[in-house]
């Protein structure tokens, strides 16, 4: 092999290696469902605040805090008739997540699909829970949060039981302050 291919083969591996490790370094996420987290984080931030909601069981009050130097976003949700149940949004790496604690005792853990900020759309699936004895059981399996302007935001959660879908809670919210 003559020199000027050994140097041929040399720099393209050099620079092939050099491409790899660029878009592996922070910041450089090629992965749309993961260069978005903060995108969306971002968007369920204008969320902090006061909400209500009419359902079946009655008014339904939600309780939207930043904290942690804005980078948690905590959820204490009120429903007639089920008590008080608690959400935890946060970026974690590359996702955006969610930990559901709910009054059926479990808590699912979720991370956001892809989010396209034309959509406002972000739509959450189940990757585990702790306190829940088998898949089946019963728990919250999917969410989606679809905002609708500054004041208004509809929330769709999906129960799951002996693994399909049982049921879904729409909430449509709107601002209280």
């Amino acid at each position: 092999m003559s020199r000027n291919r050994v140097f041929a083969v040399v720099v393209s591996f050099l620079t092939l290696a050099a491409c790899l490790a660029w878009a592996g370094a922070p910041g450089n996420v090629t992965d749309k469902s993961q260069s978005n987290a903060n995108l969306a984080f971002d968007k369920l931030k204008t969320l902090a605040g006061e909400w209500e909601a009419a359902s079946e069981k009655g008014k339904v009050t939600s309780s939207l805090e930043l904290l942690s130097n804005g980078t948690v976003l905590l959820e204490k949700i009120r429903v007639p008739g089920d008590g008080e149940m608690v959400t935890v949004y946060y970026v974690d790496g590359n996702h955006l997540v969610l930990t559901h604690y709910c009054s059926a005792g479990n808590q699912p853990h979720m991370q956001a699909q892809a989010f396209d900020p034309a959509s406002d759309l972000i739509r959450f699936d189940f990757t585990g829970a702790t306190n829940l004895a088998s898949a089946a059981d019963g728990h919250m399996h999917t969410a989606e949060i679809k905002f609708q302007g500054p004041d208004a935001f509809k929330a769709d959660w999906t129960m799951y039981k002996d693994g399909k879908a049982a049921f879904t809670v729409p909430i449509q919210f709107h601002r209280v302050r």
